[in-house]
Parts: structure tokens; C-alpha cells; sequence
């Protein structure tokens, strides 16, 4: 039987089964046009000094009129803007990450050799050199695991003080507020302990008024912060648009915490209904607006953590040793591929939530067998699917019409119907290459599926 050939436009992505109808379509939609790097969208010449003047400075008509009926061209528009399409080495978006696989190899020469060159990075001493299960166990003993015992109990106390320093220095009185991170999803490493702060305030009226006031809020911090008896021991990092990041070093263990401070309005509250969740999951649907949809999502963080929290200890103990195998496994990146993006920790938590399902949710486990799944199957990352279905169910229209669209590898949050946790990830195939050669380590050397891990058999 023969196959039928396909001509996919590199501009857009869309499919044609003639060359002469791809020549149409680049004709009627892209002939004339320039890609515009700011927002990533094709302007027509005679349009690009009008476009390049400030958003503010443009007519918002085309605001105004956007409804739920369009959907479809929103989720266009909104996907080619995502990462997993973006160019690592220069950040130019495209339609499909096949035609930004494309570009980096005609435009950058990102051939086979040099992506193995620019992405395999094991550090010395790795922990993949481990022989045994019970060598395995003592590195993460003594390299990984975060302190217990009376220093955590030291670390929790200052955290928390630090915490009561925050809310009282933020000039805006805040009405309730929520933490994340690994620190508090129990996830967090001796060299990785992030801990995100939401500070909600009734006083910002909506969105819009939340970004005029945030600036010089988290400013006001910035400098407040300073004054106190805690500013010796925090080192302010980058300013950001949406948020204020520091490094707080603890008395105790001389270790830091990384901290990013965020403020909204609630627009959930504590005990929402399901119609406001609805409402926000629309409401984030419609959104082309990155950092509207940023602090919309931010109400969405407490179920977020709850998902994490609720798998057992062995699992959190599997999550820390694939986090710190992202970290010292990869080569660093460099001013030719300063764009690559590799998974967030969130990613790599909820892929080995997802795995310790398949195995079925077993209490205690290898840790060997349950890193070698998760490596099996990153290899295999063109085929990873997975849906969790506790805060929206399948018939619900926005994860209907956000499944249709998806790419693979498709890691849909769980708290967020319109969020695909994998598209933060521009270098899947560079983690699909470390993995393999991970899984011919000294670690792996004669292992075998065991139950309940036979079902990697078939990877």
C-alpha cells in the first residue's frame, strides 16, 4: 500500500497533501510577512513599525471582542507561543516543534553528534556509579535527603519567622496566604529547596489593577526585607516582572532556601464551588495575556501541593533522586544553546507520580527499579500521555478541546485543565539521549523488571 506523502508548512505547521496546495497556503497566509521575535506572531511589512510601538499605545478592540465562541483561534494563538516550540539556540517560536527541529538543524547545524556534545554532562562521582541498591541508598542518605531531626525543626521555626517578616512588610494587607515549592510538597534536596510565597489581598480590585500595584509593592519588600534582622542572611536575586526572588540562609546548617514572593487577589477563596473553578479554567482558556494567566493560575497552587503531598514518602525519596539526576546529569548550557529548557521539578513530579501508579501506588519499593522506569520511560517520551481527572472531569469542554490539541509528550496539571506541564520543555530529545546512556550505568548493570515493575518490560 502506498504512503501518502505530506507537505507540512515550517511557518505554521498545517498539513497539505500536495506541494501545490503548500504553495497556495504560503502564498494567501505568510507571503509578505515578518516574524516579529517580541510576541512571536507573522506581521505583514507594511504593518511592522506600527506593530513594534508599545502594547499600550495599540487599539484594544481586538481585546473587546474576544468570547467563548472563538475558542479555536484563541488555543492557536496561544500555542505558538510555548516553549516546546521555541528554538533553543536562538528562541524563535514556531508552529510545531518538527518545524523548530527543522530550523535547528538547517539554521544551527544542531546535528546528532552535536546534541550528544551539548547534553550529556554527568558530574563526578555520580550516583549512577552506585553498584547496589544498598550504595544507592546511602548516597541519598548523605548527598540528597534534607537534614531531620532537631536542624529541620531549627530550619522550620526560621522559615516560618521569616514568613511572619514578609506578610508584615508587604505594604498591601494580605487576606490569606498560601505556600508551595519543594519545600513544602516535601520534595525538596540538600541543594534544591524552593519555597513559594502567594500573598492574597483583597485590596486589588482585579487583575488589571494587580499589575499596575505589583511593582511597587514587591519593591516596597525588597527594601523592607533589608531593614530586618533577617536581611543579612538574604541575598536578592534578578528583578522579576511578577514576583520577588531571594536566597534566605539559615543560622543553623548554613544552607538556603530559595524563595519567590507572588501577590494576587483571590479570586477563588478558600472554599470555592465548582462553577468559580469552571469560571477560572475558562477564564485562563481565553487568556493570551502570560502574565494575566500567571497570576490567575496562582489561585490553583493550593491543589497543586495537595497532589504532590498526598503520594507516600518512598515516592517524594524516588522524586529527589530524579531531580538530582536532572541536575548533574545534563552538560551546562552555553552561550550557543542558552535557550534550552530543560523539564521544571514539577514535571519531573508529577511524571514519577505517574509511574508509581502504573506500578500501583505500592507502599514500599526499590528505588533502583522506580529510577530505571522513570528513565525507561523518558527515553520513550514521544508516547507519554497522562490526564489525572480530580479537579475536572473528561465531558468538561476546555480539556476536551485542550486534549485535541496537545503534543506528546502531554503531562496535563493536575489542578489546571488548560496547562500541559511538558511545553516548559524545549530539549526532550536531549533528555530522552541522557537516559539512555543513564540506563547503561554501573547502577542498572543486570537489572531486571521486578514486581511491580514487569510492565517496563514492554519499553
Amino acid at each position: 500500500m502506498w504512503a501518502l506523502k505530506c507537505y507540512k508548512c515550517e511557518c505554521c505547521g498545517s498539513d497539505y497533501v500536495s506541494y501545490k496546495a503548500l504553495k497556495y497556503h504560503f502564498r494567501q497566509k505568510h507571503f509578505g510577512k515578518v516574524h516579529w521575535e517580541e510576541c512571536g506572531h507573522e506581521v505583514p511589512r507594511e504593518r511592522l513599525q506600527h506593530h513594534s510601538e508599545p502594547v499600550q499605545e495599540r487599539s484594544t478592540m481586538q481585546t473587546h471582542k474576544l468570547s467563548w465562541e472563538n475558542l479555536e483561534e484563541r488555543n492557536i494563538k496561544h500555542m505558538t507561543t510555548e516553549i516546546s516550540k521555541t528554538c533553543r539556540m536562538c528562541s524563535r517560536r514556531f508552529g510545531t516543534i518538527l518545524s523548530r527541529e527543522n530550523h535547528e538543524l538547517q539554521e544551527h547545524r544542531f546535528t546528532a553528534s552535536k546534541r550528544a556534545q551539548m547534553s550529556i554532562g554527568f558530574s563526578p562521582h555520580h550516583m549512577l556509579e552506585c553498584k547496589s541498591p544498598q550504595e544507592l541508598q546511602r548516597f541519598a542518605d548523605e548527598n540528597i535527603r534534607p537534614a531531620s531531626g532537631p536542624q529541620s525543626a531549627a530550619c522550620v521555626a526560621e522559615i516560618m519567622a521569616l514568613l511572619t517578616r514578609i506578610q508584615a512588610c508587604f505594604p498591601v494587607p494580605t487576606s490569606r496566604v498560601i505556600q508551595g515549592g519543594s519545600y513544602i510538597k516535601g520534595t525538596d534536596t540538600q541543594g534544591c529547596s524552593e519555597i513559594d510565597i502567594v500573598l492574597f489581598s483583597d485590596v486589588f480590585a482585579d487583575v488589571n489593577h494587580c499589575k499596575k500595584q505589583l511593582t511597587e509593592g514587591l519593591d516596597a519588600l525588597r527594601e523592607n526585607l533589608k531593614q530586618t534582622s533577617h536581611g543579612n542572611r538574604i541575598l536578592m536575586g534578578k528583578r522579576a516582572p511578577l514576583s520577588l526572588r531571594f536566597n534566605f540562609v539559615c543560622t543553623e546548617g548554613l544552607h538556603s532556601h530559595s524563595f519567590e514572593i507572588m501577590a494576587y487577589w483571590d479570586i477563588l477563596g478558600p472554599a470555592p464551588s465548582t462553577d468559580l473553578k469552571l469560571h477560572l479554567y475558562r477564564r485562563l482558556y481565553l487568556c493570551d495575556d502570560s502574565d494575566m494567566a500567571q497570576l490567575c493560575a496562582l489561585a490553583l497552587l493550593p491543589y497543586q501541593v495537595d497532589f504532590v503531598k498526598a503520594s507516600v514518602a518512598r515516592v517524594k525519596e524516588l522524586t529527589r533522586l530524579m531531580i538530582h539526576w536532572f541536575k548533574t546529569s545534563f552538560a551546562n548550557s552555553t552561550e550557543e544553546n542558552k535557550f534550552r529548557k530543560l523539564p521544571s521539578s514539577y514535571t519531573v513530579e508529577l511524571l514519577t507520580i505517574h509511574i508509581w501508579e502504573l506500578a500501583g501506588k505500592p507502599l514500599l519499593f526499590s528505588l533502583v527499579q522506580g529510577m530505571r522506569a522513570v528513565l525507561k520511560l523518558l527515553v520513550r517520551y514521544a508516547e507519554i500521555e497522562v490526564v489525572w481527572h480530580r479537579h475536572y472531569c473528561p465531558t468538561f469542554p476546555i480539556f476536551v478541546k485542550v486534549k485535541q490539541k496537545h503534543t506528546r509528550p502531554f503531562i496535563l496539571d493536575p489542578a489546571n485543565p488548560t496547562v500541559n506541564v511538558c511545553d516548559t520543555c524545549n530539549a526532550w530529545d536531549e533528555v530522552a539521549l541522557v537516559a539512555r546512556h543513564s540506563l547503561l550505568k554501573p547502577l542498572f548493570s543486570g537489572v531486571r523488571a521486578e514486581p511491580p515493575w514487569l510492565f517496563t518490560d514492554d519499553w
